[in-house]
């Protein structure tokens, strides 16, 4: 009986020993082994690191912009209906546009130029052609050397500096006090002045680096592209408080499962958003159109950035001040 009893213990012994790996096993996770799961392990660790992405796209951003300032006098690069100078409307069409339209880049270099078509499908029935520092009978004819025209072949408008001037002033009114109704909205409903902060920098940012990635690509702004600047906001400020409403509002013990689950929905928002803009970017052959499609699709890119790295490093920060370290 005694050697049964003795038997019994040093199995049982052996048994607690085989069990006290696995006790260390749930103290110490293993680490991840898969690209994805590192990826998310150093996201959700090394979080501070990742700011730097943001930051540096803001900093490339702002040298583009102040260097489009000091060769053309302009932060944003405008065309005609913003800046101001002349529009011609051919009323009839020209088989080879691309070489037309090098032609007159090339004999205007230093000059605004913005060249529309006008046509249903892919027939062609006319030109449009804005211009700003070039005078009417210049670009006339320069554009006679191309196409023989009458006068009942185009018509010419001319548009005033100060108008388009004063249209793009009220512009920069038209996102402060969007931003300040932001603002102003989400301290009514989270009461919390650094989640609001957090949001409007995450939008400021947003637009900024669009702005510097639309004016790299060296596309003029129109005042359809200012309507895509004031839409982008509502994206951005969304996804913000999406984001801020599963950290701050919902009683959710782990914050790192919060954030990947507002993370899921919002990167399935943005998904559809960027799907449903590239296809009309694709599909139509308006210009002001696509240019809205365009700035819609960098600012939602770049809304993942700023959002989900640089307000998600705020709200962490916050978090972990008022609740101590996680």
């Amino acid at each position: 009986m005694g050697k049964k009893k003795q038997k019994k213990k040093q199995n049982s012994s052996k048994q607690t020993k085989k069990q006290k790996p696995d006790d260390n096993e749930t103290k110490h996770p293993k680490k991840p082994s898969t690209f994805l799961d590192k990826l998310k392990d150093f996201y959700v660790h090394e979080y501070k690191k990742l700011v730097i992405l943001p930051v540096a796209l803001f900093v490339i951003s702002a040298v583009i912009l102040l260097s489009s300032y000091i060769t053309t006098g302009d932060f944003i690069n405008r065309d005609v209906t913003l800046k101001g100078g002349i529009s011609i409307c051919i009323n009839k069409g020209y088989s080879d546009f691309s070489g037309f339209e090098r032609f007159l880049n090339g004999r205007f270099p230093h000059s605004s130029l913005n060249i529309r078509t006008i046509g249903s499908g892919e027939s062609l029935t006319g030109i449009i052609v804005e211009a700003s520092d070039i005078s009417e009978d210049e670009l006339l004819s320069a554009i006679q050397e191309k196409i023989s025209l009458e006068k009942e072949d185009y018509s010419v408008e001319t548009m005033g500096s100060s108008l388009g001037e004063s249209f793009f002033r009220q512009m920069f009114v038209a996102v402060f006090f969007a931003f300040l109704g932001m603002g102003l909205v989400f301290q009514f409903y989270f009461k919390n002045w650094y989640a609001s902060f957090a949001a409007l920098i995450s939008a400021f940012l947003d637009i900024f680096i669009t702005a510097g990635i639309i004016d790299l690509l060296g596309i003029k702004l129109t005042a359809g592209g200012i309507a895509a600047y004031l839409m982008l906001i509502g994206y951005s400020i969304d996804t913000s408080i999406l984001l801020s409403t599963k950290l701050l509002k919902e009683k959710i013990e782990d914050t790192t499962k919060a954030l990947f689950g507002a993370m899921k929905t919002g990167f399935t928002m943005s998904a559809a958003g960027i799907a449903a803009t590239g296809v009309s970017f694709l599909l139509t052959n308006n210009t002001t159109l696509k240019q809205i499609m365009l700035i819609l699709i960098v600012g939602l890119v770049i809304d993942l950035i700023t959002t989900w790295i640089g307000n998600v490093s705020l709200l962490r920060l916050y978090l972990e001040k008022k609740n101590g370290k996680a």
